[in-house]
């Protein structure tokens, strides 16, 4: 099998508009949580979320291409354009037509949902633009990334909930570390953040009206964020030839289903995702440095995962360094993944582990060393990404550096 690693990442998203802005903002703590901006915010019971700020998509996109492309859509456009040029990967030739795009997703057009919702049974419209299909389908971001680099490969659009990125990711590593493709484009993006996104998660109960406190005993739920992370994978072989600057190695993958509950997570599920991706690896639990949590402020989510890692790591859970980055730029729900996946890369490539932050009160069944409220220094070898979504969907990648 090959070996596979990232040459390329980019991002947009609460935290900043660059990946390199991001893992600043992560050195830093910084919080992008704040008062949500859109139509109609007064209706809403919860009025925060890591909103992207400053983006101008008329500034980036043409008239054309504003009427295909939804929110979520120019995310990963921009993601991509960052990634790609990044990276220094062309495609052309073998290269295009082996080489695709597979990113996760799990609301797809959300906007665009709600803003034809909202004419056609709100203002009394009887006709709705006739792109609206091909602009709020889940696949309509890969299928444009495909076009816009001339990518004939395997492209499509994973939706796994809160895992999505995770799985996506996942199925591009397979790709090249098989020898099916030699590089694909892959990650995820989200973009709830409107009326209806966020009045639809309301009603789960699981959101925080003030403040996404991970693992701290004062928690009280998630904060829902939007964004986009976007990577190169490549294969290692090809990178080396062509002088590519190595990020760093996705080594292994794992995922599995809990099969007991459509919401509550269980830690057996979480645990033999974990513990697949080390052996999928062929890493030993006592080599990893840092776990970056799936970790959304909501008690079910915290115990179990934390539960779930001292099961797996036993004696060395209490060596390990575990964060959850949604602290700072919110759930991206599908996206949440691709975003948190700049954090292991800085862990490996810059030795900084980004913090959980809002952490105030150490809570007896989260009893891990949190990393709370300050990034740290920390030299690591090895670090795994944990997704656990809805439906009890896990998928977890372990990383290492090259």
């Amino acid at each position: 099998m090959k070996r596979v690693v990232i040459t390329g990442a980019g991002s947009i998203n609460a935290l900043g508009h660059s990946a390199p802005d991001t893992m600043e903002a992560m050195r830093e703590g910084r919080c992008g949580i704040g008062e949500l901006e859109f139509r109609d915010v007064d209706r809403l019971a919860i009025k925060i979320g890591g909103q992207v700020r400053g983006f101008e998509a008329e500034g980036r996109f043409n008239r054309q291409q504003m009427t295909l492309y939804d929110r979520f859509t120019q995310f990963t456009l921009t993601a991509a354009k960052e990634a790609i040029a990044q990276s220094g990967i062309e495609f052309h030739g073998d290269m295009s037509a082996r080489s695709g795009v597979v990113l996760g997703t799990a609301g797809g057009g959300v906007s665009t949902w709600d803003d034809n919702y909202r004419s056609v049974y709100e203002d009394g419209k009887n006709r709705v633009h006739p792109f609206v299909v091909p602009k709020l389908m889940n696949n309509a971001a890969a299928s444009h990334v495909s076009m816009e680099y001339n990518l004939k490969g395997p492209s499509f659009t994973v939706s796994t909930a809160c895992a999505s990125s995770n799985h996506a990711m996942a199925l591009a590593f397979q790709m090249v570390r098989s020898g099916a493709a030699p590089a694909m484009l892959t990650g995820g993006s989200e973009s709830m953040l409107c009326f209806g996104g966020v009045k639809a998660w309301e009603g789960l109960r699981v959101m925080s009206k003030d403040a996404c406190r991970p693992f701290s005993a004062n928690r009280n739920g998630m904060v829902q964020g939007e964004g986009a992370g976007i990577f190169v994978f490549e294969d290692y072989d090809h990178a080396k030839n062509r002088g590519a600057d190595i990020l760093c190695e996705v080594a292994g993958f794992a995922m599995s289903s809990d099969a007991s509950d459509i919401v509550m997570p269980s830690k057996q599920g979480a645990a033999r995702a974990m513990a697949g991706a080390l052996a999928d690896a062929g890493i030993n639990a006592s080599d990893v440095g840092y776990v970056n949590a799936h970790g959304t402020g909501t008690a079910a989510n915290d115990k179990t995962e934390c539960a779930a890692v001292a099961d797996v790591f036993g004696p060395h859970a209490d060596n390990l360094m575990i964060s959850s980055t949604k602290s700072m730029h919110g759930h991206l729900i599908g996206g949440t993944g691709a975003v948190e996946l700049l954090a292991c890369i800085m862990a490996l490539r810059d030795g900084v582990i980004a913090p959980t932050i809002g952490y105030e009160e150490p809570d007896p069944e989260c009893a891990l060393d949190v990393v709370p409220n300050e990034a740290r220094d920390a030299n690591v070898d090895v670090v795994l990404s944990n997704a656990f979504a809805f439906g009890g969907l896990n998928a977890v990648l372990a990383l290492r550096k090259v």
